[in-house]
């Protein structure tokens, strides 16, 4: 069966809670450019597990020269997971309503103890086929290792799947493996897409 693999925030999950890098900045008395150029620098070991949060959070620290204390790391990753908290709930019921005529799966870019808490919170992803966090399974986006380990997970080939993202750059990466690729910007376009690529999918 054909196979619709969702990336999670920007796509299912909605963008950071407004405010929240302001708010962390503040939190490390730094201005919120040097924060989120500090925050997304560090990033990539973090999501795809080779620094703990502990080991990310410090990093980010000592780059803006602020001390890092156990109580500000937890209170800056606490407020960090609820930042990612969000979902669109009609994406949800979309991606949900996909499983009648395709299998469904996931694959985001997320630390492992955030896609803890998203799992706690958010029941209907085990309802998918398949849930793949980089934090989990060691490898994040666009490494091919992600897509790879989704195919052996799924026992599938790139050309059953439609790989659906809101990042050019993990699209292309999917389509040089052999799989469909969507661009993601709207529910509309998407359901447009997914018409196309399923042609035998009654309207849902």
């Amino acid at each position: 069966m054909s196979i619709v693999l969702f990336d999670l925030f920007g796509v299912i999950a909605l963008p950071q809670r407004p405010g929240t890098m302001a708010r962390m900045a503040a939190r490390c008395h730094t201005p919120v450019d040097a924060f989120t150029e500090a925050y997304w620098t560090c990033r990539p070991p973090y999501d795809s597990a080779q620094h703990t949060a502990t080991e990310y959070w410090t990093a980010v620290l000592r780059r803006l020269s602020r001390p890092s204390d156990a109580d500000t790391i937890e209170e800056l990753r606490l407020a960090d997971i609820d930042s990612w908290s969000r979902v669109d709930a009609h994406m949800v019921a979309y991606a949900r309503s996909l499983r009648e005529h395709a299998r469904v799966a996931l694959l985001s870019n997320i630390p492992s103890d955030h896609a803890d808490a998203f799992l706690a919170t958010q029941p209907w992803l085990r309802d998918l086929d398949h849930i793949a966090f980089s934090g989990k399974i060691k490898a994040a986006k666009p490494d091919p290792a992600a897509f790879h380990h989704c195919l052996a997970a799924l026992r599938a080939l790139p050309a059953d799947v439609l790989f659906v993202d809101d990042r050019v750059e993990n699209v292309r990466a999917a389509q040089a493996l052999g799989m469909h690729g969507h661009l993601f910007t709207g529910l509309g376009e998407l359901t447009a897409a997914v018409d196309t690529w399923l042609p035998s999918r009654t309207d849902i």
